[in-house]
């Protein structure tokens, strides 16, 4: 069995979504175990309203929580008894093969680096979010992690990105394309001017250059490449459009007989449409280049994306992405030593 740990305590709607997501899970896979780590009462009472393989959940009692707005690295030093802290050394420990949380994204950073630790060569862990596309979905990267980031640290998001694209999701030679606000190669800030050559010298990436905004949602790379700053307001931009055009849809379905007529003769093509569009479906973004798989969900997740971020652990591990990511490091540093 897979062994997650997840943070009950972390997230907007904590113990309640993040239960009922666990729960979830492991129902749909006998092949996972869900490590609840939380205040044990308050977990136990939302999980008692569900019934659930009971040798696929397992209590872990953590006495405190780390709120979104303390300081990441304080709180990671002083609440050694938080959810985050626990999980992240049943990871370090193996005694969990991966951690999910909701929590902070500060916290998760800090203690992915700190604690679980990095793989060695891997100079800044990017958090990387599947994003869905008309040609289904590519990977944003980075989206959180890493606001000043350097042209090395761009090359191996990258490089990681494209092993994972190609194991986890099965895409063959992932394009990877590096965020501008033009497709010429001489234009851009100062990053991406000193990444783009160092992008095209990798002969393990399929680089095809620039990519811009507008083109991400028609599916121009598989691979998105861009400092954290960039990223997250990319994704976040995404998200908000896409719950506003879902929202003026519904609206405008309702908004007379005839649509209400209408709505329901497409009702099926178009819950299908909508549903590809729905980011929470493909789970949380992991933390590519830790020794350990450490997965970051929305603050605002329900139970749905908690229980895909859970399964989606389950695949991370069974293409051994983290060896993998090892295995193109070592080559690279082998092939820089001996020319």
């Amino acid at each position: 069995m897979i062994r997650v740990a997840v943070d009950a305590m972390g997230g907007d709607h904590a113990p309640a979504e993040i239960v009922k997501g666990a729960v979830a899970a492991v129902k749909k896979s006998r092949e996972i175990q869900v490590m609840l780590i939380g205040q044990k009462e308050l977990v136990l009472r939302e999980l008692e309203k569900y019934p659930y393989p009971k040798d696929q959940v397992e209590l872990v009692q953590a006495t405190e929580v780390i709120e979104t707005g303390e300081p990441p690295v304080n709180a990671i030093r002083k609440k050694k008894d938080s959810s985050i802290v626990v999980g992240m050394n049943l990871v370090k420990a193996g005694e969990a093969d991966a951690f999910v949380s909701a929590g902070s994204s500060g916290a998760i950073l800090v203690g992915g680096q700190v604690i679980v630790g990095r793989l060695k060569g891997v100079e800044r862990p990017p958090f990387g979010a599947l994003i869905p596309t008309e040609k289904g979905v590519s990977l944003l990267l980075d989206c959180g992690a890493n606001v000043d980031s350097r042209p090395s640290h761009l090359v191996q998001f990258a490089r990681m990105g494209s092993i994972y694209m190609e194991h986890v999701i099965g895409i063959n030679r992932p394009r990877v394309g590096i965020v501008n606000i033009g497709a010429e190669e001489e234009k851009g800030n100062a990053l991406v001017k000193e990444t783009f050559p160092l992008l095209k010298e990798c002969t393990d990436i399929h680089f095809t250059g620039s990519i811009e905004a507008r083109e991400i949602p028609h599916g121009g790379a598989d691979v998105i490449v861009c400092e954290a700053f960039t990223g997250n307001v990319i994704l976040k931009l995404y998200e908000g459009t896409g719950a506003v055009l879902v929202g003026m849809i519904k609206k405008g379905l309702m908004s007379s007989l005839r649509s209400k007529v209408g709505a329901v003769l497409i009702k099926p093509a178009l819950k299908d449409t909508l549903k590809a569009f729905d980011a929470t479906q493909y789970g949380g973004a992991p933390m590519l280049g830790l020794k350990g798989l450490v997965v970051k969900t929305h603050g605002s997740a329900r139970a749905g994306e908690i229980c895909n971020s859970v399964l989606q652990c389950l695949t991370f591990k069974e293409q051994q992405i983290n060896e993998k990511i090892k295995e193109s490091l070592d080559a690279k540093e082998q092939a820089q030593e001996n020319p």
